[in-house]
């Protein structure tokens, strides 16, 4: 019964998501006037012109690329295309790397190199060539990016720096995006330099980013890559082993491998401490005891994304009841008046926080939607 109602359930999404959310993003989330995405809707579809970032001009990128896989007629091509074009404009240093944040119009805002950021734009050059075709001008960004981080951001102990001038703490989420805009890149592109960086930040993950009593991937580290406590900030982050989860069942290649069993240890301590009311929570301490009970919507994602993999790759009924877990906690963010918004915050008191629609969330929706597609 649970396959039936994950099947069902992924008909409702990718339906909301073609003939709801594509459209209303692609019209009221693109900025005409000066190009670009805007940052947020509010809950009646409105922009606010705030500063932008290009993690997420990147994202509505992603996201618009994937748009014609998943079902949706209206001109993708053309959103990617100026989304590049504003990127090339307003981020680009002359060192090959992106500034972080811009105005509306494109004035610089903030300078520095952030490696999320980076992560990004890479995973943006790789999906673009589903709806432009294999550009060589998009391989050469890809890799001239690539080549950039490695010359001023690379460690010599293993991974890279946060960014330039601000090396510090190392952080796991960025080698996490990394590690899925290489994979994107491994499997579309004959260049081995792809899977050497994949096989590099899955060697990382395993050596350096696990914690060694838990299991889980810890968040933080200083410069010999040992683990910074939670008085710096999360230690766990349930939705980011669900993410790291889902690519290194990717990375691992059906080998069920270190990495295989890896990542089942990730989602079995995510769906073990990370879930209360019914969705998945913001952050865990280091002994995996709640520290922040409210629950935003990219977290539901990512538990979709990890729990549908495994159980398409498993005979065992609890996996497909988890599965359907997931995709129920992550509905009740679209229970908006209008449709094609979304809820980003639910207190952990169970009400969802009054607030905009961030771009930022369209990918990791893109991305859930994408496996869900793939499950039927």
């Amino acid at each position: 019964m649970s396959e039936a109602v994950v099947r069902a359930a992924g008909k409702e999404l990718s339906n909301w998501l073609v003939t709801e959310a594509y459209p209303l993003w692609s019209i009221c989330g693109v900025d005409r006037v000066h190009g670009g995405f805007h940052e947020s809707l509010d809950q009646k579809g409105r922009p606010h012109y705030e500063p932008r970032r290009i993690r997420v001009q990147a994202r509505q990128v992603y996201s618009f690329a994937r748009a014609p896989a998943l079902g949706w007629k209206g001109d993708a091509a053309e959103l990617v295309k100026a989304g590049l074009a504003y990127i090339r404009a307003h981020y680009r240093r002359p060192d090959g790397l992106y500034r972080t944040l811009v105005a509306p119009d494109g004035t610089a805002l903030d300078d520095r190199v952030v490696l999320y950021d980076q992560t990004f734009v890479l995973l943006a050059l790789a999906a673009s060539r589903n709806v432009l075709g294999p550009q060589p001008e998009l391989v050469r960004e890809a890799v001239h990016l690539r080549e950039a981080l490695e010359e001023r951001l690379k460690r010599s102990n293993g991974g890279f720096n946060s960014g330039t001038p601000d090396a510090l703490p190392l952080l796991a989420n960025p080698h996490m995006h990394l590690l899925e805009a290489c994979l994107a890149w491994a499997e579309s592109d004959t260049d081995p330099a792809w899977r050497r960086l994949v096989d590099e930040l899955c060697a990382l993950t395993l050596r350096r980013l696990v914690d060694s009593n838990t299991g889980a991937i810890r968040e933080q580290f200083n410069p010999q890559w040992v683990a910074l406590g939670s008085d710096v900030g999360p230690a766990v982050e349930p939705g980011h082993l669900f993410e790291w989860a889902w690519l290194l069942f990717r990375a691992d290649g059906g080998a069920r491998g270190e990495l295989f069993r890896c990542a089942e240890r990730l989602v079995e301590i995510g769906e073990t401490y990370g879930i209360h009311g019914g969705v998945g929570v913001m952050a865990l301490l280091e002994d995996l005891q709640l520290s922040d009970g409210s629950a935003r919507l990219w977290v539901q994602t990512e538990r979709v994304k990890a729990a549908l993999y495994i159980a398409r790759h498993s005979d065992q009924p609890a996996r497909m009841a988890t599965a359907e877990a997931a995709i129920r906690g992550l509905q009740r963010f679209f229970d908006t008046p209008m449709r094609g918004l979304w809820h980003d915050l639910l207190s952990d008191r169970g009400h969802f926080v009054a607030g905009r629609s961030p771009a930022s969330t369209f990918y990791h929706i893109v991305c859930a939607v994408a496996e869900l597609a793939a499950f039927r």
